[in-house]
């Protein structure tokens, strides 16, 4: 690494501040909200079990995109110049990716292969050079990380250039080595393994990150609904339809912003290790959310264009999947940091599975309202089930707030409180 470079490009840390979110950032993130656009309409337009695999391999190539350059801006300086150049790269090859999404598995297979590896690999290369004098631990754990993104780029170069199943087989590989890679602290032979101890992030700006490409997701989803409904004659089913697709993405925003994303914040901003906290609940967990929010995306459109007549299958899965993966995604994320699973959420699930078999005799729009319903008592719920004087505060507050109470509390409302609190 002779042309390492000479100056440190990472982020200078201090005591009690905070790393917040630059606006280079925020614009390459611009990228990502025509990306989660072009997911929706390729899983509305391939709705097979086939188009739902091909769309799951193309949601899981994006997001490894997006959130392995988040954890690189974690640690460099977005506003050096080298750094921002470095992202305006990366854009360019996110949009030839995002562009490439309608005929990845066409013929623009070997367009979308060549834009992902150019990005991913790239910038573990920028990473190594950034990285070398200056941060031998994270320098290392870089090394692997590109061994593992390279060995996957071969998968992905090759299935660009193969057709039809072969190519689904292929990518399906490179999408296997993306995704256990973090989960196996990329290992790798002769250089070990990395640790979650030596990623050493700083743990609210992940989170702040995490929560942007949620309002991504959601901003997608009514950027469809408004599009959808500015194309249509408007009566009375469509209005009613276009309301209950804006209160579904309301209640969405409710259920993760409200209670969870902020307590999740300050806990990982005073975690011992919050490099195993980012990589499970940031990392892996949020997949299930933004997959959920975009198949709910996908169901609104379908009820919008057709609010009356027969619930057909696609319409019925999309809403009842939306919901399941948003709820099930959430559970995953808070349980992270609580020692209890939400029973708001999980009554919610049960809730959506009693709905489905509503497919057979409710039209489209009461469908859609039930699903939304659905959510909208969770959100409910779980705002309410939580006592005023803790329901805002930090995560690092609420024990010694219990504590006083016990303190103080007769021995029968001692016993009651020591008992976990199910929301």
């Amino acid at each position: 690494m002779r042309f390492a470079a000479t100056t440190s490009l990472l982020r200078v840390r201090t005591p009690h501040a905070e790393a917040r979110v630059g606006f280079v950032e925020l614009f390459f993130d611009l990228v990502f909200v025509f990306a989660v656009t072009q997911l929706s309409h390729y899983l509305l337009e391939h709705f097979t079990p086939l188009g739902v695999f091909q769309t799951a391999l193309l949601l899981l190539a994006i997001w490894w995109a997006w959130i392995d350059t988040s954890w690189v801006t974690n640690w460099l300086d977005p506003d050096r110049a080298p750094v921002r150049l470095m992202l305006f790269a990366l854009m360019l090859a996110g949009l030839v990716l995002s562009t490439s999404i309608p005929q990845a598995f066409g013929s623009r297979g070997l367009a979308f292969a060549a834009a992902f590896v150019l990005l991913q690999v790239g910038r573990c290369i920028f990473m190594l050079w950034s990285l070398h004098r200056h941060d031998a631990n994270n320098f290392a754990n870089f090394q692997r990380i590109t061994a593992w993104l390279v060995a996957s780029g071969c998968l992905w170069i090759a299935g660009g250039l193969s057709e039809g199943a072969t190519r689904v087989v292929l990518w399906t590989g490179a999408v296997a080595i993306e995704t256990a890679a973090p989960a196996l602290f990329f290992w790798v032979p002769g250089l070990g393994r990395s640790s979650t101890e030596d990623w050493n992030i700083e743990g609210r700006h992940i989170a702040e990150r995490c929560g942007l490409f949620i309002i991504i997701a959601l901003g997608e989803s009514v950027l469809v609904t408004g599009a959808t409904f500015a194309k249509l004659e408007w009566d009375a089913a469509t209005i009613a339809a276009f309301l209950v697709a804006f209160a579904g993405s309301v209640a969405m925003w409710w259920i993760y912003f409200n209670i969870g994303a902020e307590r999740a914040s300050h806990l990982i901003a005073s975690a011992a290790d919050p490099g195993r906290l980012a990589r499970f609940a940031y990392t892996y967990v949020h997949i299930l959310l933004v997959a959920g929010i975009i198949v709910a995306a996908v169901a609104d459109e379908l009820i919008l264009a057709h609010p009356g007549g027969h619930t057909d299958f696609k319409t019925a899965a999309t809403a009842i999947g939306g919901s399941a993966l948003f709820l099930i995604g959430n559970i995953l994320f808070k349980r992270s940091y609580m020692d209890w699973m939400p029973l708001s959420h999980l009554v919610g699930l049960g809730l959506l599975i009693l709905l489905a078999p509503g497919a057979l005799v409710l039209p489209p729009l009461a469908f859609g309202a039930g699903a939304t319903a659905i959510l909208i008592l969770v959100a409910v719920w779980e705002t309410l089930s939580l006592h005023p004087s803790l329901k805002m505060l930090p995560a690092e507050e609420v024990a010694p707030r219990k504590r006083a109470r016990l303190k103080n509390a007769p021995a029968k409302v001692k016993a009651r409180l020591k008992r976990p609190r199910r929301r």
